[in-house]
């Protein structure tokens, strides 16, 4: 009979660890001003857009929080929407005019980052600080 009630118990922790909720807590700092919304995407592995928010600028930082993901890979991408357009505002010659930024502070060299340097592995709550590019 200890057999199992030890099994049973051993199935059901296993059977909740395997559905585990995390939270995903997203700090942005260093913003250049108060102006303007933070424009948020969290992506799964695969590249699909799981969830999109807009976030205020308040004393040059924006907080994101995102409840109950699963354990697994994903990605993070923002942009500082200064004029409040919606959309990111580059130069002539396509170059960022507004902050942006992205998981694991990756910065590209002469072109966005590789999506594979975004990818960050969530196995528990996660607080992650980033801070965007101007």
């Amino acid at each position: 009979m200890k057999k199992v009630f030890f099994m049973c118990f051993a199935l059901n922790l296993i059977s909740n660890f395997s559905y585990s909720q995390f939270n995903l807590d997203v700090e942005i700092t260093e913003i250049r001003n108060n102006t303007g919304n933070i424009m948020f995407q969290l992506f799964d592995e695969n590249e699909k857009v799981l969830m999109q928010e807009m976030s205020p600028v308040k004393d040059l930082k924006s907080s994101i929080s995102i409840k109950n993901l699963k354990p697994g890979k994903y990605a993070v991408r923002y942009f500082h929407d200064e004029n409040l357009n919606g959309k990111m505002e580059t130069n002539m010659v396509g170059k960022p005019t507004e902050g942006y930024g992205f998981s694991n502070n990756v910065v590209g060299k002469r072109a966005m980052p590789l999506f594979e340097e975004w990818l960050f592995e969530l196995n528990g709550d996660t607080k992650m600080a980033l801070k965007p590019t101007y």
